[in-house]
């Protein structure tokens, strides 16, 4: 007896199962041969419509904002990471502040919408007899080399936090804010201006200015 053959149970197990090996590997080519052919056929007729195989090229996002600092604004060291710049707007004989603006940027795609952001430095400011801020507010969008940019302009007492999440809010009457959202590849700049109405006008013209000057490159 020849003690090397394996028991017939094993042999039909095995014949089994390279039948069964065979088979999923003919039905894989054949799908494969099918989506190939396909491609094939609609590469050939988008080359015969004229047209090309589309491509979705990647947003260039390489570069930064760039502007001009207005003379008179005093550079300051930003408090936080999310603040890409700080300036100190000197006070005008009479107001008690001096004025703040500050650059935020929070990354590609962070931030918020613009129009939560508008609704939200709107809804900081509060009426004298609790009248309507959003129609006191100015806004308006424009283009700036190429990028557009939103603008918020609203006047009453100031309420923001503190900071955020704190439960201490501002009371300040009579201040003014103005704002400006930077929509770039790299995503959205957020401008902040913040201060005594009478400083704030002081340096209407030169925010403005500032705005104007951005450029991303």
């Amino acid at each position: 007896m020849n003690t090397n053959q394996p028991p017939v149970g094993v042999s039909a197990n095995f014949a089994m199962r390279f039948i069964l090996m065979s088979k999923i590997t003919l039905h894989t080519s054949v799908l494969l041969i099918i989506a190939l052919t396909s491609w094939a056929c609609a590469a050939r007729t988008a080359s015969s419509n004229g047209g090309s195989v589309a491509t979705q090229s990647p947003v260039n996002a390489s570069g930064e904002l760039r502007y001009k600092v207005p003379d008179g604004w005093v550079s300051e060291q930003p408090t936080s990471t999310m603040r890409a710049a700080q300036y100190k707007l000197p006070k005008v004989e009479g107001d008690r502040e001096d004025a703040s603006l500050v650059l935020y940027y929070f990354g590609q795609g962070q931030g918020g919408s613009i129009a939560d952001n508008v609704d939200r430095w709107i809804g900081q400011m509060e009426q004298p007899g609790g009248g309507s801020s959003k129609e006191k507010a100015k806004t308006e969008t424009i283009t700036v080399n190429g990028l557009k940019v939103t603008i918020v302009d609203v006047s009453g007492t100031y309420t923001a936090q503190m900071a955020p999440g704190s439960d201490t809010r501002h009371n300040d009457a009579n201040y003014r804010l103005r704002a400006a959202i930077v929509e770039t590849p790299r995503g959205n700049y957020f401008a902040k201006l913040i201060g005594p109405e009478k400083t704030i006008s002081r340096w209407d013209q030169s925010f403005m200015a500032y705005v104007k000057s951005f450029e991303f490159k």
